[in-house]
C-alpha cells in the first residue's frame, strides 16, 4: 500500500508544478524584428509606422522624439507540412482582425519562432500564436547602436 500512496502523491505533486502558459519577453534586435513585423499591418499612426519601417531597414537617422508602443491582442499564424504553399497569420488589434498569406505570413511565422514562440501542430498544420503582444521602441535608446531600445513581452499561445 505505501508505493500506491507515493505514486499518488507523487503525481499530485508533479500535476500542482505544471504552469500555465506564462509570459515572455525579449529585446534587443528579436524585439526589433517582432516589432518590424506586426507594426506594417497595426493600427499604428503612419509616422510611428515609418519610424518602425527605418529602424527595422538599419536606418537609424531618422527625426522621433518619442517612445512607440505597439500592442496585438493575438496573433495567430499557420503553415502547412502536406500543402506545402499554405501560409497565412492571423493578427487581431482591439478587435479587428487582419489576415496576410505568402510571404508576409512567413516573415511573421519566422520572427515568432525566433521569438520563442513555441510551435504546435495537428493534422499537418503547425502553429504559432501569441496573445497580449505588448512592444516599446525608444528611439534614442536605438539610435545608440547599443544593443537597447527595443522590448517586447507576450503570452505564447492564445
Amino acid at each position: 500500500m505505501k508505493p500506491l500512496k507515493l505514486a499518488a502523491l507523487t503525481l499530485a505533486l508533479s500535476l500542482a508544478g505544471v504552469p500555465a502558459a506564462s509570459a515572455a519577453s525579449v529585446s534587443g534586435s528579436t524585439a526589433l524584428a517582432l516589432a518590424g513585423v506586426v507594426a506594417p499591418l497595426s493600427p499604428l499612426p503612419a509616422a510611428e509606422k515609418k519610424v518602425i519601417a527605418a529602424f527595422f531597414a538599419g536606418n537609424t537617422n531618422v527625426n522621433y522624439a518619442y517612445k512607440i508602443t505597439l500592442t496585438a491582442d493575438k496573433i495567430v499564424c499557420r503553415t502547412s507540412n502536406v500543402d506545402i504553399t499554405a501560409r497565412s497569420c492571423e493578427l487581431t488589434f482591439k478587435g479587428n482582425k487582419r489576415t496576410v498569406k505568402g510571404r508576409e505570413a512567413n516573415e511573421i511565422f519566422a520572427t515568432l519562432a525566433l521569438a520563442g514562440v513555441p510551435s504546435d501542430g495537428a493534422a499537418g498544420s503547425i502553429f504559432e500564436s501569441l496573445s497580449k503582444l505588448f512592444c516599446t521602441l525608444d528611439p534614442k535608446a536605438i539610435k545608440d547602436k547599443a544593443g537597447g531600445g527595443a522590448d517586447c513581452s507576450f503570452e505564447p499561445g492564445n
